[in-house]
């Protein structure tokens, strides 16, 4: 299995699949590579694709450290180094989007085009009162009952009434696996993240990408992303939560293949 040791001698879990432009597949608070799972086949016929576990999730190191998104964009970058790649696509959901405008705006010469999916420009009421009860529920009630909440905030209703037997599995392997300590900490560094004033300097081009009724980025954050950063094109779904990339994988592919292959 593909490790890269980061400069602090942490092991970072990688994989790289496809063959053409690369194209840096960035996970949300989660941080699992696996949640590209529905996407990898369709987006590896037209990519060199980069998927990694965030440190403190998966395979990578669970050593505690202090979480940032700023350190979270580093190992990208040393990744990205091991693998000899100078300039890539990324395309980041959630935590991972606060990862891409990170890259954006500290190291554009490493980013070509960018796309930012179902994520936020800075912690707001709702975006704080939101993150302190999952955080909550991860601390009084245990590792089940926050990947429960996760199901429950993340995905639409008919979804999980169809899937319910799978996603009871999912998240049971995700409590079995999950820090606590290591899941408060990347909370504590998302609610801290505020690049907003920052945005009208991204020169990528850039798509912002989401759903209408996404509960945990709600559809005025990625409104107001395509409204800063400059000649952003917006593409919002008018259902699919915030994982609509699960929920509507083949959209999300098309979308995302035709915004990155498009002159």
């Amino acid at each position: 299995m593909p490790h890269l040791t980061l400069r602090d001698g942490d092991p970072l879990y990688y994989e790289v699949q496809g063959d053409g432009p690369p194209l840096a597949l960035v996970s949300g608070l989660g941080g699992a590579l696996s949640f590209w799972k529905p996407q990898v086949a369709a987006l590896a016929r037209h990519f060199r694709l980069v998927l990694h576990d965030h440190r403190g999730t998966g395979q990578s190191s669970k050593r505690p450290i202090e979480f940032s998104v700023e350190q979270m964009a580093d190992d990208l970058l040393q990744l990205l180094d091991h693998l000899k790649i100078a300039r890539a696509h990324i395309a980041g959901h959630s935590t991972g989007g606060a990862i891409g405008q990170t890259i954006a705006l500290d190291r554009p010469e490493r980013l070509d085009r960018l796309v930012l999916s179902a994520t936020w420009t800075a912690a707001d009421e709702y975006f704080r009162r939101l993150f302190d009860l999952r955080a909550g529920m991860l601390r009084l009630e245990g590792p089940l009952a926050y990947a429960q909440g996760t199901s429950l905030f993340g995905l639409p209703a008919a979804f999980l009434r169809d899937h319910a037997e799978v996603l009871a599995s999912e998240e049971a392997a995700s409590a079995a696996s999950m820090v606590p300590e290591l899941v408060l900490g990347r909370i504590a560094a998302i609610q801290r993240f505020d690049r907003s004033r920052d945005l009208a300097r991204i020169k990528a081009r850039t798509l912002v990408f989401g759903a209408r009724d996404d509960l945990i980025t709600p559809a005025y954050f990625s409104e107001a992303l395509a409204r800063a950063i400059p000649d952003a094109t917006l593409v919002m779904l008018p259902e699919g939560g915030h994982f609509y990339p699960r929920v509507y994988p083949a959209e999300f592919q098309r979308v995302v293949t035709d915004f990155l292959t498009k002159p």
